[in-house]
């Protein structure tokens, strides 16, 4: 999901921006004011709580706030994400939203500050106070204001420059330019952020290759039980020496072994901006181990690609890979060959089920030269992560 807050004084412009933000990327609104006063109007249940402490002169709890806040999250099920306008405010709410959207299985993406120099936060109020006939914002008022949005903000500010999310944006020029600055911001966050993908196809499908060519255009670590397998069994370890009859037939290994060589090849790589993983999962065991290794690291699957390739087609490929340099040992067997394609397409259904419900499923036509392929499987992960309409 893309959870963007907007940040900004009174006057910054953050209603006008928001329009345009949520019509660009599709994502639900929230503005605890307008989401309160509706409330308050409808006579609903919260609304009735508020109104009864807003009339005593006091302010709506953040107990209050929060069950509004979910309760309009949870009718609008349909949207790419949220944009926050006007919350958090406080380091406590900064606090309550974090565990708000991890209930959600997300975070934040981003909080964009509008910056304007305060003198023209004065004009700006005062001439919309004028426009709109309320006589009640006057100079005083409006400094009190700005002053308070300073005092209780700086902490929220502060809270999140230390998640790095924190990106300033300056308020002044046209409206389409701020925006501009806006969605450059949210274009470069988003391709900072960690993507982990699951190259998913029969066997045949092409996913070595395309994963390779992959793992280096987007900087991912490339991980093939596969490759890793065959090392091991190269080399005579303990683990290759278990697991080689197993590879001859083109069999699945045991899941502990998957788990340590997985394990293994993410603890070598601190560094990475995330992970693609090819042959892994195989079974609906296997997504969820893969969902417990990611948990670990903060992380989850951001993209599961399903590579179409036609039964025969593959089978052709296989054949003709094993009469190369490249070949496995269960491709110089047509029964093997055909054991395999049974074995993906029965256990295939199961882990495709399982990531279609994470709403992370695409599928992607894998026939074609390599250069096609190539370009449709970016399309699709630059799409992931800049496109949200």
């Amino acid at each position: 999901m893309l959870n963007i807050a907007l940040f900004g004084p009174p006057g910054a412009g953050k209603g006008t921006q928001s329009k345009l933000l949520l019509e660009q990327y599709n994502l639900t609104y929230i503005s605890t004011g307008d989401i309160l006063r509706q409330e308050i109007a409808e006579g609903t249940e919260l609304g009735l709580r508020a109104k009864s402490v807003i009339e005593k002169g006091g302010l709506a709890s953040d107990e209050i706030i929060i069950q509004l806040i979910e309760a309009r999250i949870t009718k609008n099920e349909g949207t790419n994400g949220i944009l926050f306008d006007g919350f958090p405010r406080t380091t406590a709410q900064a606090y309550i939203l974090e565990g708000l959207l991890l209930r959600m299985d997300t975070s934040l993406t981003a909080m964009l500050s509008l910056e304007v120099p305060k003198d023209e936060l004065v004009t700006r109020l005062l001439a919309r106070a004028k426009d709109s006939g309320r006589a009640d914002d006057t100079l005083d008022v409006i400094k009190y204001r700005l002053e308070e949005y300073d005092n209780k903000t700086k902490a929220v500010a502060e809270f999140y420059k230390n998640k790095g999310i924190y990106f300033p944006i300056n308020g002044m020029g046209s409206i389409q330019d701020i925006f501009g600055q806006l969605t450059n911001t949210i274009t470069s966050v988003l391709k900072k952020k960690w993507i982990n993908v699951v190259l998913y196809g029969p066997p045949g499908a092409g996913k070595g290759t395309q994963a390779e060519k992959l793992a280096e255009k987007y900087n991912l670590v490339y991980i093939s039980t596969g490759q890793m397998l065959r090392k091991e069994v190269r080399e005579q370890t303990e683990i290759g020496k278990k697991v080689e009859h197993l590879m001859q037939k083109g069999e699945i290994v045991p899941d502990e072994i998957a788990i340590t060589l997985i394990e293994g090849k993410i603890k070598r790589h601190p560094e990475a901006n995330g992970f693609i993983f090819k042959g892994f999962p195989r079974t609906i065991v296997q997504a969820y181990i893969l969902d417990g290794l990611l948990l670990k690291l903060n992380q989850r699957v951001s993209l599961t690609i399903g590579m179409q390739v036609p039964t025969l087609e593959c089978f052709k490929r296989l054949s003709n890979r094993g009469n190369t340099e490249k070949k496995r040992p269960y491709d110089e067997n047509v029964e093997l060959i055909i054991n395999r394609l049974d074995d993906f397409y029965n256990q295939s259904q199961f882990v495709a089920e399982y990531y279609r419900k994470q709403k992370n499923l695409i599928s992607v036509d894998a026939t074609g030269s390599e250069e096609e392929i190539f370009d449709r499987l970016c399309a699709t992960i630059d799409d992931k992560l800049t496109n949200f309409r």
